[in-house]
């Protein structure tokens, strides 16, 4: 028999904006897969409802404390066997500056970019990054349903932003292997089919990036 994808081990990374399916995609594989998790901790920082009253006044310290919760964990998963186990994430590091540059004032985003200077070079490439899109009405339909109470005062226009700056994040990203998936026309939860498919592409991703959007997806709502 040939070699599985993963026989060697692989550490995939599930980005998008706000609401629009990395934890549920990374439960999915990691079930699949028996792969280790690694799940942004939003819950665990203190200043993130806050944030959502008083996006100026907060904004500095709830990017902090992101911006080093997510290098601890990183620095945790360079300790691991990246050769033997199969890893994935919910978040892209590098991604972390998206909502620095959106929510910062120029004196924060230079104080800002010093540390992130000093954290970057110390960070694990993953194998293939999957970027996952999303409608803004589609974003906000989502973040509805999962009734989050810190995210109730999310508004349109900031989630319309943070989409726009996604886009023109990974449409400039050239790092890694990049897999883009419109999910307005894929649900990998609820269809079986749709996540084979899926899966299979993410296992055989090739240099550079690639658009994924099933054929028989498309029209569906």
């Amino acid at each position: 028999m040939g070699s599985s994808p993963m026989d060697k081990g692989k550490y995939i990374v599930i980005e998008g904006p706000i609401g629009v399916g990395k934890t549920s995609l990374v439960n999915l594989l990691a079930k699949r897969f028996t792969a280790k998790k690694i799940l942004e901790a939003a819950d665990e920082n203190p200043f993130l409802p806050q944030f959502y009253d008083d996006k100026k006044r907060h904004a500095f310290q709830t990017q902090l404390f992101f911006l080093l919760s997510r290098f601890r964990q990183q620095q945790e998963l360079g300790q691991q066997d990246l050769f033997q186990q199969f890893i994935v994430a919910d978040y892209l590091f590098d991604r972390d500056r998206i909502f620095a540059y959106l929510n910062l004032d120029d004196n924060e985003l230079a104080l800002y970019e010093q540390i992130y200077g000093l954290l970057k070079t110390r960070i694990t490439v993953p194998d293939v990054v999957i970027y996952l899109q999303a409608s803004t009405d589609v974003l906000v339909e989502r973040i509805a349903r999962r009734n989050r109470a810190y995210e109730k005062h999310l508004s349109r226009q900031y989630l319309e932003e943070l989409n726009q700056a996604y886009n023109y994040f990974f449409f400039h990203y050239s790092a890694t292997p990049l897999l883009v998936i419109n999910t307005n026309v894929i649900d990998f939860v609820q269809n079986p089919v749709d996540l084979d498919d899926l899966t299979n592409q993410i296992l055989h991703a090739k240099r550079g990036t690639e658009y994924y959007t099933p054929a028989r997806s498309v029209g569906r709502k």
